[in-house]
Protein backbone atom coordinates (compact mmCIF):
# COMPACT_ATOMS: atom_id res chain seq x y z
CA UNK A 1 0.00 0.00 0.00
CA UNK A 2 1.37 3.38 -1.03
CA UNK A 3 2.19 5.88 1.68
CA UNK A 4 0.22 9.09 1.94
CA UNK A 5 1.96 12.49 1.83
CA UNK A 6 1.46 12.80 5.58
CA UNK A 7 3.11 9.43 6.22
CA UNK A 8 6.05 10.39 4.00
CA UNK A 9 6.33 13.66 5.90
CA UNK A 10 6.40 11.83 9.26
CA UNK A 11 9.03 9.36 8.05
CA UNK A 12 11.18 12.18 6.72
CA UNK A 13 10.73 14.19 9.92
CA UNK A 14 11.81 11.25 12.08
CA UNK A 15 14.86 10.51 9.92
CA UNK A 16 15.87 14.17 9.71
CA UNK A 17 15.41 15.15 13.35
CA UNK A 18 17.01 11.91 14.60
CA UNK A 19 20.09 12.67 12.50
CA UNK A 20 20.19 16.36 13.47
CA UNK A 21 20.15 15.41 17.14
CA UNK A 22 23.50 13.62 17.05
CA UNK A 23 25.05 15.92 14.44
CA UNK A 24 24.15 19.09 16.34
CA UNK A 25 25.60 17.68 19.58
CA UNK A 26 28.84 16.81 17.76
CA UNK A 27 28.88 20.22 16.07
CA UNK A 28 28.76 21.92 19.46
CA UNK A 29 31.71 19.80 20.63
CA UNK A 30 33.81 20.98 17.68
CA UNK A 31 33.61 24.69 18.54
CA UNK A 32 36.43 26.52 20.26
CA UNK A 33 35.95 29.84 22.06
CA UNK A 34 37.26 31.88 25.00
CA UNK A 35 35.62 31.21 28.33
CA UNK A 36 35.31 33.00 31.65
CA UNK A 37 38.17 34.14 33.87
CA UNK A 38 40.06 35.51 30.85
CA UNK A 39 40.89 32.05 29.53
CA UNK A 40 42.02 31.59 25.94
CA UNK A 41 40.22 29.62 23.25
CA UNK A 42 39.41 26.07 24.27
CA UNK A 43 37.05 23.35 23.09
CA UNK A 44 33.38 23.46 24.08
CA UNK A 45 33.45 20.40 26.31
CA UNK A 46 30.33 20.59 28.47
CA UNK A 47 28.48 17.26 28.22
CA UNK A 48 26.29 17.83 31.28
CA UNK A 49 25.10 21.20 30.00
CA UNK A 50 24.25 19.50 26.71
CA UNK A 51 22.35 16.79 28.59
CA UNK A 52 20.29 19.47 30.35
CA UNK A 53 19.36 20.85 26.93
CA UNK A 54 18.34 17.38 25.76
CA UNK A 55 16.04 16.95 28.78
CA UNK A 56 14.56 20.37 28.07
CA UNK A 57 13.61 19.00 24.65
CA UNK A 58 11.97 15.99 26.28
CA UNK A 59 10.17 18.26 28.75
CA UNK A 60 8.68 20.19 25.83
CA UNK A 61 6.86 16.98 24.83
CA UNK A 62 4.72 17.50 27.95
CA UNK A 63 3.72 20.93 26.65
CA UNK A 64 2.94 19.46 23.22
CA UNK A 65 0.81 16.75 24.87
CA UNK A 66 -1.39 19.31 26.66
CA UNK A 67 -1.68 21.49 23.53
CA UNK A 68 -2.81 18.49 21.47
CA UNK A 69 -5.20 17.41 24.23
CA UNK A 70 -6.81 20.86 24.46
CA UNK A 71 -7.11 21.05 20.68
CA UNK A 72 -8.68 17.58 20.54
CA UNK A 73 -11.24 18.38 23.26
CA UNK A 74 -12.54 21.31 21.21
CA UNK A 75 -13.48 18.98 18.37
CA UNK A 76 -17.08 17.70 18.10
CA UNK A 77 -15.86 14.12 18.54
CA UNK A 78 -12.60 13.98 20.56
CA UNK A 79 -10.38 11.07 19.51
CA UNK A 80 -7.27 11.52 21.63
CA UNK A 81 -6.94 9.14 24.57
CA UNK A 82 -5.27 11.10 27.42
CA UNK A 83 -4.55 7.95 29.42
CA UNK A 84 -5.14 7.19 33.05
CA UNK A 85 -3.84 9.25 35.96
CA UNK A 86 -0.61 7.98 37.49
CA UNK A 87 1.94 8.79 40.16
CA UNK A 88 4.66 10.87 38.42
CA UNK A 89 7.28 9.38 40.79
CA UNK A 90 6.79 6.16 38.83
CA UNK A 91 9.03 7.74 36.19
CA UNK A 92 11.79 8.78 38.60
CA UNK A 93 13.89 5.55 38.45
CA UNK A 94 13.93 5.36 34.62
CA UNK A 95 14.54 9.12 34.49
CA UNK A 96 17.63 8.71 36.69
CA UNK A 97 18.89 5.97 34.36
CA UNK A 98 18.19 8.21 31.38
CA UNK A 99 20.07 11.07 33.05
CA UNK A 100 23.13 8.94 33.81
CA UNK A 101 23.18 7.17 30.46
CA UNK A 102 22.72 10.38 28.46
CA UNK A 103 25.44 12.23 30.38
CA UNK A 104 27.92 9.40 29.82
CA UNK A 105 27.11 9.33 26.10
CA UNK A 106 27.67 13.07 25.74
CA UNK A 107 31.03 12.68 27.49
CA UNK A 108 31.86 9.89 25.01
CA UNK A 109 30.77 11.97 22.02
CA UNK A 110 33.59 14.40 22.87
CA UNK A 111 36.04 11.54 22.41
CA UNK A 112 34.87 9.71 19.29
CA UNK A 113 33.19 10.34 15.94
CA UNK A 114 29.48 10.96 15.46
CA UNK A 115 29.06 7.89 13.22
CA UNK A 116 30.79 5.53 15.66
CA UNK A 117 28.73 7.04 18.47
CA UNK A 118 25.51 6.23 16.63
CA UNK A 119 26.63 2.76 15.51
CA UNK A 120 27.81 1.67 18.94
CA UNK A 121 24.46 2.62 20.42
CA UNK A 122 23.20 -0.53 18.71
CA UNK A 123 24.66 -2.39 21.68
CA UNK A 124 21.47 -1.57 23.58
CA UNK A 125 19.66 -4.59 22.09
CA UNK A 126 22.25 -6.93 23.62
CA UNK A 127 21.72 -5.76 27.17
CA UNK A 128 17.98 -5.16 26.76
CA UNK A 129 17.54 -8.71 25.49
CA UNK A 130 19.57 -10.25 28.31
CA UNK A 131 17.92 -8.15 31.04
CA UNK A 132 14.42 -8.85 29.69
CA UNK A 133 15.14 -12.56 29.97
CA UNK A 134 16.56 -12.22 33.48
CA UNK A 135 14.04 -9.81 35.01
CA UNK A 136 10.92 -9.89 32.81
CA UNK A 137 10.86 -13.64 32.20
CA UNK A 138 10.79 -13.13 28.44
CA UNK A 139 11.75 -15.95 26.09
CA UNK A 140 13.80 -14.79 23.14
CA UNK A 141 13.37 -16.52 19.80
CA UNK A 142 16.40 -18.20 18.16
CA UNK A 143 16.58 -15.38 15.60
CA UNK A 144 16.83 -12.85 18.43
CA UNK A 145 19.74 -14.71 20.02
CA UNK A 146 21.42 -14.80 16.61
CA UNK A 147 20.72 -11.07 16.27
CA UNK A 148 22.46 -10.43 19.59
CA UNK A 149 25.53 -12.43 18.50
CA UNK A 150 25.63 -10.66 15.13
CA UNK A 151 25.36 -7.29 16.91
CA UNK A 152 28.33 -8.19 19.12
CA UNK A 153 30.32 -8.98 15.96
CA UNK A 154 29.29 -5.63 14.47
CA UNK A 155 30.44 -3.79 17.59
CA UNK A 156 33.82 -5.50 17.37
CA UNK A 157 34.19 -4.43 13.72
CA UNK A 158 33.21 -0.81 14.48
CA UNK A 159 35.62 -0.77 17.42
CA UNK A 160 38.37 -2.15 15.20
CA UNK A 161 37.66 0.58 12.62
CA UNK A 162 38.05 3.21 15.34
CA UNK A 163 41.28 1.57 16.51
CA UNK A 164 42.73 1.66 13.00
CA UNK A 165 41.49 5.19 12.33
CA UNK A 166 42.67 6.42 15.72
CA UNK A 167 46.31 6.22 14.67
CA UNK A 168 45.78 8.81 11.96
CA UNK A 169 43.09 11.00 13.51
CA UNK A 170 44.29 14.47 14.49
CA UNK A 171 41.12 15.43 16.37
CA UNK A 172 41.13 12.51 18.82
CA UNK A 173 43.94 10.52 20.39
CA UNK A 174 43.71 6.74 20.12
CA UNK A 175 43.26 6.42 23.89
CA UNK A 176 40.37 8.92 23.79
CA UNK A 177 38.65 7.07 20.94
CA UNK A 178 38.87 3.72 22.76
CA UNK A 179 37.69 5.27 26.03
CA UNK A 180 34.81 6.99 24.24
CA UNK A 181 33.71 3.75 22.55
CA UNK A 182 33.79 1.87 25.86
CA UNK A 183 31.78 4.62 27.56
CA UNK A 184 29.11 4.43 24.86
CA UNK A 185 28.75 0.67 25.35
CA UNK A 186 28.68 1.13 29.14
CA UNK A 187 25.94 3.73 28.72
CA UNK A 188 23.86 1.21 26.77
CA UNK A 189 23.81 -1.04 29.84
CA UNK A 190 22.23 1.82 31.78
CA UNK A 191 19.80 2.56 28.94
CA UNK A 192 18.76 -1.12 28.84
CA UNK A 193 18.09 -1.00 32.61
CA UNK A 194 15.93 2.07 31.93
CA UNK A 195 13.94 0.19 29.27
CA UNK A 196 13.40 -2.82 31.54
CA UNK A 197 12.24 -0.55 34.38
CA UNK A 198 9.83 1.20 32.03
CA UNK A 199 8.41 -2.07 30.77
CA UNK A 200 8.07 -3.58 34.25
CA UNK A 201 6.59 -0.62 36.09
CA UNK A 202 5.42 1.94 33.51
CA UNK A 203 4.02 0.18 30.44
CA UNK A 204 1.28 -1.57 32.43
CA UNK A 205 -0.18 1.89 33.12
CA UNK A 206 -2.06 3.49 30.26
CA UNK A 207 0.19 6.54 29.93
CA UNK A 208 0.32 8.53 26.70
CA UNK A 209 3.90 8.33 25.35
CA UNK A 210 4.26 12.11 24.92
CA UNK A 211 3.26 12.50 28.57
CA UNK A 212 5.69 9.75 29.57
CA UNK A 213 8.59 11.35 27.69
CA UNK A 214 7.72 14.77 29.10
CA UNK A 215 7.52 13.49 32.68
CA UNK A 216 10.92 11.81 32.47
CA UNK A 217 12.25 14.95 30.80
CA UNK A 218 10.94 17.02 33.73
CA UNK A 219 12.76 14.87 36.29
CA UNK A 220 15.95 14.79 34.22
CA UNK A 221 15.94 18.56 33.59
CA UNK A 222 15.29 19.54 37.22
CA UNK A 223 17.68 17.05 38.84
CA UNK A 224 20.56 17.54 36.42
CA UNK A 225 20.18 21.35 36.52
CA UNK A 226 20.52 21.22 40.31
CA UNK A 227 23.49 18.86 40.06
CA UNK A 228 25.34 21.43 37.92
CA UNK A 229 25.88 23.42 41.14
CA UNK A 230 27.97 20.80 43.02
CA UNK A 231 29.61 19.76 39.74
CA UNK A 232 30.98 23.32 39.51
CA UNK A 233 33.07 22.65 42.66
CA UNK A 234 34.11 18.99 42.16
CA UNK A 235 37.71 18.80 40.89
CA UNK A 236 38.54 15.90 38.57
CA UNK A 237 41.99 16.98 37.41
CA UNK A 238 43.09 16.11 33.88
CA UNK A 239 39.91 14.07 33.27
CA UNK A 240 38.05 17.33 32.66
CA UNK A 241 38.50 19.34 29.47
CA UNK A 242 37.69 22.74 30.96
CA UNK A 243 40.07 25.41 32.35
CA UNK A 244 39.15 24.88 36.02
CA UNK A 245 39.31 21.07 35.61
CA UNK A 246 36.05 20.51 37.46
CA UNK A 247 33.33 17.96 36.65
CA UNK A 248 31.24 20.60 34.86
CA UNK A 249 31.77 24.34 34.56
CA UNK A 250 28.38 25.69 33.46
CA UNK A 251 29.53 29.32 33.75
CA UNK A 252 32.37 28.62 31.33
CA UNK A 253 29.84 27.10 28.93
CA UNK A 254 27.70 30.24 29.02
CA UNK A 255 30.78 32.45 28.53
CA UNK A 256 31.82 30.42 25.49
CA UNK A 257 28.29 30.70 24.10
CA UNK A 258 28.47 34.47 24.61
CA UNK A 259 31.74 34.67 22.68
CA UNK A 260 30.50 32.32 19.91
CA UNK A 261 26.69 32.39 19.50
CA UNK A 262 26.83 29.57 16.93
CA UNK A 263 27.28 27.21 19.89
CA UNK A 264 23.80 28.21 21.06
CA UNK A 265 22.45 27.37 17.60
CA UNK A 266 23.95 23.87 17.89
CA UNK A 267 22.50 23.39 21.38
CA UNK A 268 19.08 24.62 20.23
CA UNK A 269 19.27 22.18 17.32
CA UNK A 270 19.82 19.40 19.82
CA UNK A 271 16.95 20.50 22.06
CA UNK A 272 14.39 21.09 19.31
CA UNK A 273 15.30 17.96 17.35
CA UNK A 274 14.78 15.63 20.33
CA UNK A 275 11.26 17.02 20.80
CA UNK A 276 10.32 16.57 17.14
CA UNK A 277 12.05 13.17 16.99
CA UNK A 278 9.93 11.81 19.83
CA UNK A 279 6.75 13.20 18.29
CA UNK A 280 7.63 11.83 14.84
CA UNK A 281 8.53 8.42 16.29
CA UNK A 282 5.15 8.10 18.01
CA UNK A 283 3.33 9.26 14.87
CA UNK A 284 5.21 6.85 12.57
CA UNK A 285 4.28 3.94 14.86
CA UNK A 286 0.64 5.04 14.84
CA UNK A 287 0.27 5.98 11.16
CA UNK A 288 2.55 3.38 9.52
CA UNK A 289 4.09 0.63 11.68
CA UNK A 290 6.60 -0.08 14.42
CA UNK A 291 8.69 -1.97 11.84
CA UNK A 292 9.01 1.19 9.75
CA UNK A 293 10.10 3.06 12.84
CA UNK A 294 12.87 0.51 13.51
CA UNK A 295 14.09 0.77 9.90
CA UNK A 296 14.14 4.59 10.00
CA UNK A 297 15.99 4.50 13.32
CA UNK A 298 18.69 2.38 11.68
CA UNK A 299 18.84 4.51 8.53
CA UNK A 300 19.69 7.65 10.49
CA UNK A 301 23.00 6.02 11.40
CA UNK A 302 23.82 5.97 7.68
CA UNK A 303 22.72 9.61 7.30
CA UNK A 304 24.94 10.69 10.20
CA UNK A 305 27.92 8.82 8.71
CA UNK A 306 27.43 10.31 5.20
CA UNK A 307 26.98 13.87 6.53
CA UNK A 308 30.05 13.54 8.78
CA UNK A 309 32.12 12.45 5.78
CA UNK A 310 30.74 15.26 3.61
CA UNK A 311 31.59 17.87 6.25
CA UNK A 312 35.08 16.45 6.72
CA UNK A 313 34.46 15.59 10.36
CA UNK A 314 35.91 12.11 9.90
CA UNK A 315 37.81 10.01 7.39
CA UNK A 316 36.39 7.25 5.23
CA UNK A 317 36.83 3.79 6.75
CA UNK A 318 35.77 0.66 4.87
CA UNK A 319 35.56 -1.24 8.13
CA UNK A 320 32.90 1.18 9.32
CA UNK A 321 30.68 0.25 6.38
CA UNK A 322 31.15 -3.43 7.17
CA UNK A 323 30.41 -2.79 10.84
CA UNK A 324 27.28 -0.80 9.98
CA UNK A 325 25.98 -3.57 7.71
CA UNK A 326 26.61 -6.22 10.37
CA UNK A 327 24.88 -4.10 13.03
CA UNK A 328 21.97 -3.54 10.65
CA UNK A 329 21.61 -7.28 10.12
CA UNK A 330 21.78 -7.90 13.88
CA UNK A 331 19.10 -5.28 14.54
CA UNK A 332 16.88 -6.71 11.80
CA UNK A 333 17.18 -10.23 13.20
CA UNK A 334 16.47 -9.11 16.75
CA UNK A 335 13.42 -7.06 15.73
CA UNK A 336 12.06 -9.77 13.42
CA UNK A 337 12.34 -7.77 10.19
CA UNK A 338 13.46 -10.96 8.37
CA UNK A 339 10.26 -12.89 9.08
CA UNK A 340 8.20 -11.82 6.03
CA UNK A 341 10.98 -13.13 3.75
CA UNK A 342 11.44 -16.36 5.71
CA UNK A 343 7.71 -17.08 5.75
CA UNK A 344 7.67 -17.16 1.96
CA UNK A 345 10.21 -19.99 1.88
CA UNK A 346 8.51 -23.41 2.04
CA UNK A 347 11.33 -25.00 4.04
CA UNK A 348 10.72 -22.74 7.03
CA UNK A 349 7.67 -22.97 9.32
CA UNK A 350 5.50 -19.88 9.44
CA UNK A 351 6.26 -17.52 12.32
CA UNK A 352 4.69 -14.28 13.39
CA UNK A 353 5.23 -11.71 10.66
CA UNK A 354 6.77 -8.32 11.24
CA UNK A 355 3.44 -6.56 10.68
CA UNK A 356 1.68 -8.95 13.06
CA UNK A 357 4.48 -8.32 15.53
CA UNK A 358 3.69 -4.61 15.29
CA UNK A 359 0.45 -5.10 17.22
CA UNK A 360 1.98 -5.47 20.71
CA UNK A 361 4.79 -3.05 19.84
CA UNK A 362 2.29 -0.48 18.57
CA UNK A 363 0.20 -0.92 21.71
CA UNK A 364 3.27 -0.59 23.93
CA UNK A 365 4.53 2.55 22.20
CA UNK A 366 1.18 4.27 21.80
CA UNK A 367 -0.73 3.25 24.87
CA UNK A 368 1.70 2.74 27.66
CA UNK A 369 5.27 3.69 27.36
CA UNK A 370 8.08 5.93 26.41
CA UNK A 371 9.36 6.30 22.90
CA UNK A 372 12.81 5.23 21.90
CA UNK A 373 14.80 8.31 22.75
CA UNK A 374 17.68 10.03 21.09
CA UNK A 375 20.12 11.05 23.73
Amino acid sequence: MAWTKYQLFLAGLMLTTGSINTLSAKWADMFSAPGCYGTKDHNFSHPFVQAVGMFLGELSCLVVFHILLCHDRRRPEPSMEPGQSFNPLLFLPPALCDMLGTSIMYVALNMTSASSFQMLRGAVIIFTGLLSVAFLGRRLQPSQWIGILVTILGLVVVGLADFVNGHGDDSHKLSEVITGDLLIIMAQIIVSVQMVLEEKFVYKHNVHPLKAVGTEGFFGFVILSLLLIPMFYIPVGSFADNPRQVLEDALDAFCQIGHKPLIMLALLGNTVSIAFFNFAGISVTKEISATTRMVLDSLRTLVIWVVSLALGWEKFQGLQILGFIILLVGTALYNGLHKPLMDKLPCFPREQTAEEGDAPERERLLGGGKTTQES
